[in-house]
Formats: structure tokens, C-alpha cells, sequence
């Protein structure tokens, strides 16, 4: 900025020697000018609808919609690895987002502190710590119960989908 300031000094001496009174004033007015866009550029405004800087983004992925808020749970309420695959990372990706945002913790590099703020309870089905779901995928809705056998873990109650998205809101 000091640099800019000199060089508009300096260009203002240029142009009341070579110009006189009037191109002084014209060029008084253009660095004015170009002043106030560069401090409405640094102060941020139009940041977000102008396209002057790029989007600060949090996370790396799309926001998914509400179709597919409603496909994410009900994959979640259907298996486990629906849960896992599916609505775990975007679950996850909020409470960093949230935890990061409001409380400044980050959920990857300080999960003992996440983990205090949001609740042993709920952090553990959010844990990044975690690994993932790698059983056999259940089949898809099928009405025949025999399908359905021991060897995949039952659904996520709706009791710990509600906590979830209660403690999320509460964050």
C-alpha cells in the first residue's frame, strides 16, 4: 500500500508539471477513485456475489440437497453401512464445519477436545478416529426376511440419529 501511495505521489507531481491544473485534478480524481475500489475490494465487499475473490470453501464436496439429506438417512436407518457410507462423512463434515466455526477445534487434529465439547456419546458414532464400515453390504429392501440374516449389524437406531442431529444443532 505505501508502494501504491508513492507511485500515485509521484504520478500527481507528472501530471501538474506536464499538465497543469487541470490534469492534476483528473488524476487527483482517478487515484481517488481507484483508492476507494481497492479498499472496498480489501474490506471484502462483493466478496461473496462478485466474484472478485475466490469462495473460501471449508470442506471439499458439494452441499448436498434435502433429496439427498432424505436418501442419506434413509440409507442410514436401512443398515449399518448405509450409515457408514453414506451419512457418517457428511454428519462429520458438519461437526468439524460446526466445531471449527463456533468453538475453534478442529475435529481431525484435536478429536480429545471435540469429544469433550460435543459428548463422548455422540462423538464416538462421528469419530474420524473410527474405521469404517468394511463388512458385507446388506442386501437392498428386499421383502424376504431370509435375506436379511445375522451377518450384518443391525440399522442405527433412530434413538442415535436423533441425538446427532440434536446435539449438532446445539453445538
Amino acid at each position: 500500500m505505501a508502494l501504491l501511495a508513492g507511485l500515485a505521489v509521484v504520478a500527481e507531481i507528472v501530471l501538474a508539471v506536464a499538465g497543469g491544473p487541470g490534469a492534476a485534478a483528473a488524476g487527483a480524481a482517478a487515484i481517488v477513485i481507484i483508492g476507494l475500489l481497492i479498499a472496498r475490494y480489501v474490506a471484502g465487499a462483493e466478496a461473496i456475489d462478485g466474484s472478485y475473490r475466490r469462495a473460501v470453501r471449508l470442506v471439499h464436496q458439494r452441499e448436498p440437497s434435502l433429496q439427498g439429506w432424505a436418501a442419506a438417512v434413509e440409507a442410514a436407518r436401512e443398515s449399518a453401512a448405509g450409515f457408514e457410507r453414506v451419512l457418517r462423512p457428511e454428519l462429520e463434515r458438519l461437526y468439524a464445519v460446526r466445531l471449527a466455526d463456533r468453538h475453534g477445534v478442529s475435529l481431525y487434529r484435536e478429536p480429545e477436545r471435540a469429544a469433550a465439547i460435543v459428548g463422548e456419546d455422540v462423538f464416538a458414532w462421528i469419530d474420524p478416529r473410527r474405521p469404517g464400515y468394511t463388512g458385507p453390504l446388506p442386501p437392498r429392501r428386499t421383502l424376504d426376511r431370509r435375506a436379511q440374516s445375522a451377518n450384518y449389524p443391525p440399522p442405527i437406531p433412530d434413538v442415535v440419529l436423533r441425538a446427532l442431529v440434536h446435539r449438532l444443532e446445539t453445538l
